[in-house]
C-alpha cells in the first residue's frame, strides 16, 4: 500500500491511511447494527428503525466515527510496521476525505531519534574511596544497642531528664481551655524539648501520682496566632515514669545480637565489614551515576518532547502505585504537600529527560558494538525474575516476551562496556577521618581491602585501553 510517507520535521513523520470503500461501507453497516437500539425514531419500535431513516434524520455521517474507530487501530499498526517507524508518541489523526473511493486519514507521529555518542570508551569519572572510621562503627553499634533496649518502670525516685513521663495534661489561657491542649496517658520524654519551653523542666523532680500546675509562655513565633506569646497554665497528672535501659557493650550483648561473633572485638570487625560493603555499594552507585552523566555529555540527540512526556507519564504512574501500596494516593499527597499534578510533573521532568537520553545513548552503543544476549543470559534473567516473585519460570516466560527481556539485557551489557573501559579515579579525602583499625591485623589495609605499603591520594583504574575515537550512531 502507498502510504505517502514524508518527514515533516526532524523525528516527525506524516503518512496516509486509506480505507477502501467496500470495507468502510461494511463497517458502517456493522456500526448501524451495534447502535440502532440507541435511536428513538417516531413510527418505529426502538431498535427497528432502518439505517436510511436514521441517516436521514441524523446525517449520513452518523455512523462514520464508530466505523473508523473500529477499522483504524489494525490499519495504523499495519502501516507503522510496513513503514518500519519506531513511533514514540500517540498519533495525531485527521480525516482528510470521505468520498466514493473510501476514506483517507492523515497520521502524524513522532519517531525515535538516533543518538550519536562519541568517545564513550575512556570516559573519566571519580569514585569515592571507601573509608570506615571508628565513629562509623561506634554509631552502628550504638544503634544496635538502642534497638535492643528494654523499658524499665521507675517507682523509687522522682522524675529525671531522660525519663519517659506518662501524663495527663490540659492547657488553659486566661482560664479557658484551648483546642489541642489536652491529652491523656501521653508519653513525654523529659529533656527532649518536644513541648513548650519550660514545661518539661517543671515535671523533673515530681513523683508518681502528683497533680500540679505548670506555668509557661508560648513562644512569640508559635504556629497558632491566638496562642503566640501568651502565658498558659497546664494542669498535669503524673501517672508513670519509665526509662529505656540500653545494654552495655560486652561479650554477652554480642552473643545475643550476632550469629557470627562471640566477643566485642569480633563484633566490631563484623560491623566494619557490613559498613564497608554498604559504603562500597553506595560509592559504586554514585560512580555509575557520574558515568551516566559523562556518557550523556558526549551524546548528541534531539529528543521529541513527546518522548519525555511519555516517560513522565510512566514515573507519575509508578509514584501513584508506590503511594497506593503504602495506603496513600496522589490526591492525599497533593493535599499534604500543597503540590498539584503539574508541579509533580515539572519536578519529575528533568529526571525523565535524563532517563530518555541515557537509554538512547545506550541503544546507540548496542548497535555500534553489535551487543546481543546469549541464550544463557536470557535463561538466567528469567530464573531471577521467577525466583524474585516466587513463581514458576514457565509462567514468567509466558508473560514477558523474550524481546523485551533481551532489550534490558543488552542495555545492561552496554553499561558494563562503558564502565569496563572508563578511567575511574579513586579519590581519598585529603583529611580523611581516622580509619578503623583491625584488632587482629598483621598488615595495614586500606578501607577497600587492598594492602598498601605507602599511602597515595589517588589511583586510576583502567579496565581497557580506549581506542583513538569511538563513535556510536
Amino acid at each position: 500500500m502507498n502510504y505517502e510517507l514524508k518527514e515533516i520535521e526532524k523525528n516527525r513523520s506524516e503518512f496516509k491511511i486509506t480505507i477502501e470503500k467496500p470495507a468502510f461501507d461494511a463497517e458502517v453497516l456493522k456500526a448501524y447494527k451495534r447502535n440502532v437500539g440507541r435511536f428513538n425514531i417516531p413510527g418505529f419500535r426502538k431498535g427497528k428503525a432502518p439505517k436510511s431513516i436514521i441517516e436521514k434524520m441524523y446525517g449520513s455521517a452518523v455512523f462514520y466515527d464508530d466505523a473508523i474507530d473500529a477499522l483504524l487501530p489494525s490499519l495504523y499498526e499495519a502501516a507503522i510496521t510496513e513503514l518500519k517507524l519506531d513511533v514514540v508518541s500517540r498519533p495525531e489523526l485527521d480525516v482528510e476525505k470521505i468520498d466514493d473511493e473510501g476514506v483517507v486519514i492523515v497520521a502524524k507521529v513522532w519517531t525515535k531519534p538516533i543518538a550519536t555518542v562519541v568517545n564513550y570508551r575512556g570516559l573519566e569519572v571519580e569514585k569515592q574511596a571507601t573509608v570506615v572510621t571508628d565513629e562509623d562503627i561506634t554509631r552502628e553499634i550504638d544503634q544496635a544497642r538502642r534497638s535492643n533496649s528494654r523499658m524499665l518502670e521507675i517507682t523509687d525516685r522522682p522524675a529525671e531528664n531522660g525519663d519517659i513521663a506518662v501524663i495527663d495534661f490540659e492547657g488553659f489561657v486566661d482560664g479557658v481551655a484551648f483546642e489541642g491542649g489536652k491529652a491523656e496517658k501521653y508519653n513525654l520524654t523529659l529533656g527532649s524539648g518536644s513541648f513548650i519551653p519550660g514545661l518539661e523542666d517543671q515535671i523533673v523532680g515530681k513523683n508518681i501520682g502528683d497533680k500540679f500546675d505548670v506555668n509557661v509562655t508560648f513562644p512569640a513565633d508559635y504556629g497558632k496566632e491566638d496562642l503566640a506569646g501568651k502565658p498558659a497554665v497546664f494542669k498535669i497528672v503524673l501517672h508513670e515514669l519509665k526509662k529505656n535501659e540500653i545494654p552495655e557493650l560486652d561479650d554477652e550483648f554480642v552473643k545475643e545480637v550476632s550469629e557470627k561473633s562471640n566477643t566485642v572485638a569480633e563484633y566490631k570487625e563484623e560491623i566494619k565489614a557490613k559498613i564497608t560493603e554498604r559504603k562500597d555499594k553506595a560509592n559504586e552507585r554514585a560512580m555509575e551515576e557520574k558515568l551516566i552523566d559523562a556518557l550523556n555529555a558526549v551524546t548528541e540527540v534531539d529528543i521529541p518532547e513527546a518522548m519525555i512526556d511519555a516517560e513522565v507519564d510512566n514515573e507519575v504512574r509508578d509514584y501513584a502505585y508506590r503511594l497506593q501500596s503504602q495506603g496513600g494516593s496522589l490526591e492525599m499527597y497533593f493535599q499534604y504537600t500543597g503540590m498539584d499534578e503539574k508541579g509533580l510533573r515539572d519536578s519529575l521532568r528533568p529526571g525523565a529527560e535524563r532517563q530518555v537520553k541515557t537509554r538512547l545513548a545506550l541503544e546507540a552503543i548496542v548497535k555500534t558494538e553489535n551487543i546481543t544476549p546469549t541464550d544463557e543470559e536470557i535463561e538466567e534473567e528469567y530464573r531471577k525474575i521467577a525466583s524474585g516473585y516466587t513463581v514458576d519460570i514457565e509462567k514468567v516466560k509466558a508473560s514477558i516476551p523474550v524481546e523485551s527481556l533481551s532489550e534490558d539485557i543488552v542495555l545492561r551489557k552496554a553499561v558494563d562496556l562503558v564502565k569496563e573501559n572508563a578511567k575511574i579515579t579513586v579519590a581519598v579525602p585529603e583529611e580523611a577521618p581516622k580509619a578503623a583499625k583491625k584488632t587482629r591485623a598483621k598488615k595495614a589495609e586500606t578501607a577497600d581491602g587492598e594492602e598498601k605499603t605507602e599511602a597515595k591520594p589517588k589511583r586510576t583504574k583502567k579496565a581497557a585501553e580506549p581506542k583513538a575515537e569511538d563513535k556510536a550512531e
